[in-house]
């Protein structure tokens, strides 16, 4: 396995020619999960993300001045950071759902474009999964069209998912040089729904599962984002005179996004009666008490993850 070392913390590139070996020495595409990171500059006091997903580059209804006019919004801030979040390309092929005969470009075609349109960003990109229109090319031919890009982006790549962990700034616990820890999980998402509830309540399952302070799910295209509570035990306690333990439970805040997608209204959608989608890309924004943000909000957390729609 390759490493880049980037501040006081390795960065895994992970590439489809680094998979888990099956006995037989074959590579497979499933990776057991494992948590990627990345150390940001300790003078930041805030972080904005972005989760870019859901371009379908190829669909005739693309709206590429939307998702440029998203990645220019990235490019031209240096606390602005992004996900890829899967269905970056349309990906249309004989055997699938799609307008093959207006598809603009073939998916080697769109993969090609979809780097090209990256590259100024590359050095903003956390990470990236698959979503299920490159997935079909896998399917039927093996070629992993997100793997091909994350290679070209040189960034962490994971199909399945991304658990991620993002430190930033300093002056943790009163710690001038300890930074700020953020955890998030990524996923394409999956299945069909037709309500809002529906969609969003895909986003709540992963919580269930993985420990984070903000979820992100794409696919369905409609954007909800919606706080949720658990609760967690202090490791920090007090020993009673019979020598017994206590200590409070906090409550964790996290953030259950749902993100947009870049296809205007119209074709597949229009037919099966699909709503339109909100073309304009939800700020996930990862607060510290250093923040200029931070009066804006009554609470007084030890950090906070807000989110702009």
């Amino acid at each position: 396995m390759e490493y880049m070392d980037i501040g006081c913390e390795r960065w895994e590139k992970v590439s489809l020619l680094q998979m888990v070996w099956e006995a037989t020495g074959e590579a497979v595409k499933m990776q057991e999960l494992r948590w990627y990171g990345k150390v940001l500059p300790k003078d930041l006091t805030d972080v904005k993300i972005i989760v870019l997903s859901d371009l379908h580059y190829g669909n005739p209804y693309c709206s590429v001045k939307h998702f440029l006019r998203a990645r220019d919004f990235i490019r031209g801030n240096n606390d602005v950071y992004c996900f890829l979040n899967g269905d970056l390309c349309e990906s249309v092929i004989k055997t699938s759902k799609g307008e093959i005969y207006k598809q603009v470009g073939s998916p080697d075609d769109q993969k090609h474009q979809v780097v090209d349109w990256l590259l100024p960003i590359q050095d903003r990109i956390l990470g990236m999964t698959t979503g299920n229109h490159e997935n079909r090319i896998y399917e039927v031919a093996g070629t992993d069209i997100s793997g091909y890009i994350a290679e070209r982006l040189n960034i962490p790549y994971r199909p399945e998912g991304m658990l991620f962990k993002l430190s930033f700034g300093g002056g943790n616990n009163g710690h001038a040089d300890k930074p700020f820890v953020f955890w998030s999980y990524i996923t394409h998402g999956y299945g069909g729904a037709r309500t809002k509830s529906a969609k969003a309540v895909k986003a709540e399952r992963i919580s269930n599962s993985i420990h984070g302070d903000w979820y992100a799910m794409s696919h369905d295209h409609v954007v909800n984002v919606a706080p949720d509570i658990y609760l967690m035990p202090d490791n920090r306690g007090t020993i009673d005179k019979d020598g017994f333990l206590s200590g409070k439970v906090t409550a964790h805040r996290e953030m259950l996004i749902k993100t947009n997608s870049f296809l205007k209204w119209g074709g597949y959608a229009e037919m099966g009666r699909f709503p339109p989608s909100d073309l304009a890309t939800p700020v996930i924004n990862l607060l510290t008490p250093q923040s200029k943000q931070w009066e804006l909000y009554p609470e007084r957390p030890h950090q906070a993850v807000k989110v702009s729609v």
